[in-house]
């Protein structure tokens, strides 16, 4: 099993997190099982490996400047990008196997105290806390790195030429930044389709791996430029619309999208049709298209690893859900419960949807202008 040293995990977080002046404590987050059946090999793995890197990197503080390293754990959420629980637990020496013995292992503190007193955070969790740490880093100005899902698969992207990564997602964001909508051609089979997606009155964001500002948070490994298509909120209607081909399993799905929302869904595949149909029912937010994801890692030899962390960053994607996080509107409140709270990415490369090609990316501005940016399967602009 690949392993982070030390000394790597030391330089990772020089590297991640330019030092400021004012950075005084690093708190490395985790989630701790409610329910020991949910509980897996790979969430086992992590929290060894979370914990190890706490025991490391606490050795070192002095090489990073700082004043204090904490492993802070807390009950799971159930689900991605739900709001975080009301406390935490400081973990003096060892993780508890349930989220029932923390008291045991820890001191409880709240997550405002813990959002007042720290200023750097690194989340290998299960369940991604991308969104709620967003909102929070706005809020008390804090910087952090999350890590969903994090496996030793992954480490091999944490080694690549994050400059390089920078300069790509840069251009990606001053096309997108002025872009007044994208024109998107998916071909399943012999057959094409297309979503236009309205891109007004939103501005891209650039995920590179870095953080050199205060207030922001985002995922590690990284190397995407994003973009909230328009809700429309601003008392207009938004424009996105189209026929959205998802494959689930050995079959594809086709979303039909009708102003920024998936309305219903088309298919043979059975079950899955009817768990997608019952889903949109159940919380129509899930049918918000949340995102539009241009991911670069694929041309550094990267491969998928079966975790959306890191597969994601690898190409064009497309998320269903929550958006406040990414500066668009639709947030916890627009579910039924926290636990239905989602934000999900549906990934469009040949190694995860091997029955659907992305045919063309077509971006248009407000002088008429257009460009293509992306023709079967790659990149036009770098």
């Amino acid at each position: 099993m690949e392993k982070l040293s030390g000394k790597d995990l030391i330089n990772l977080i020089r590297s991640v997190f330019p030092p400021f002046s004012g950075d005084k404590k690093l708190g490395i987050l985790v989630d701790v099982p409610v329910d020991m059946d949910k509980d897996n090999s790979d969430w086992k793995l992590r929290r060894q490996i979370t914990e190890g890197w706490f025991h490391a990197v606490r050795h070192n503080a002095h090489n990073l400047a700082l004043e204090e390293i904490q492993l802070l754990a807390y009950p799971d959420v159930g689900s991605n990008n739900a709001d975080l629980p009301a406390a935490a637990y400081k973990i003096r020496e060892k993780l508890p196997v349930s989220a029932e013995l923390l008291c045991e292992e820890g001191e409880k503190i709240s997550f405002e105290q813990v959002f007042k007193e720290f200023q750097l955070f690194l989340a290998p969790t299960e369940y991604s806390t991308t969104a709620p740490l967003k909102v929070a880093a706005r809020k008390f100005g804090f910087r952090a790195a999350t890590m969903p899902g994090f496996s030793p698969k992954m480490i091999p992207a944490l080694r690549i030429d994050y400059n390089e990564v920078a300069r790509r997602v840069k251009i990606l964001k001053e096309k997108l930044d002025p872009a007044e909508w994208a024109d998107v051609a998916f071909q399943v089979e012999d057959r094409e389709y297309k979503v236009f997606f309205d891109l007004r009155h939103r501005p891209a964001h650039l995920s590179p791996g870095r953080f050199p500002d205060a207030g922001v948070a985002g995922n590690l490994p990284s190397g995407e430029t994003y973009i909230v298509p328009y809700e429309g909120e601003k008392s207009e209607k938004s424009k996105t619309e189209g026929t959205l081909p998802v494959q689930i399993g050995e079959d594809v799905l086709f979303f039909d999208i009708r102003e920024n929302r998936a309305v219903k869904v088309a298919g043979k595949a059975v079950p899955a049709l009817e768990e997608e149909q019952d889903h949109l029912r159940r919380e129509p937010a899930y049918g918000n298209m949340a995102e539009l994801g241009f991911g670069v890692l694929g041309d550094f030899g990267l491969k998928p690893i079966k975790e959306i962390l890191l597969d994601e960053k690898l190409g064009f994607h497309i998320a269903f859900g929550r958006s406040d996080h990414f500066g668009g509107i639709v947030s916890p409140a627009d579910f039924s419960s926290p636990k239905e709270v989602i934000h999900l990415d549906r990934i469009y490369i040949p190694a995860t949807q091997p029955l659907v090609q992305v045919r063309s990316i077509l971006l248009g501005y407000e002088d008429s202008s257009q460009e293509e940016i992306f023709k079967d399967g790659e990149y036009l602009i770098f």
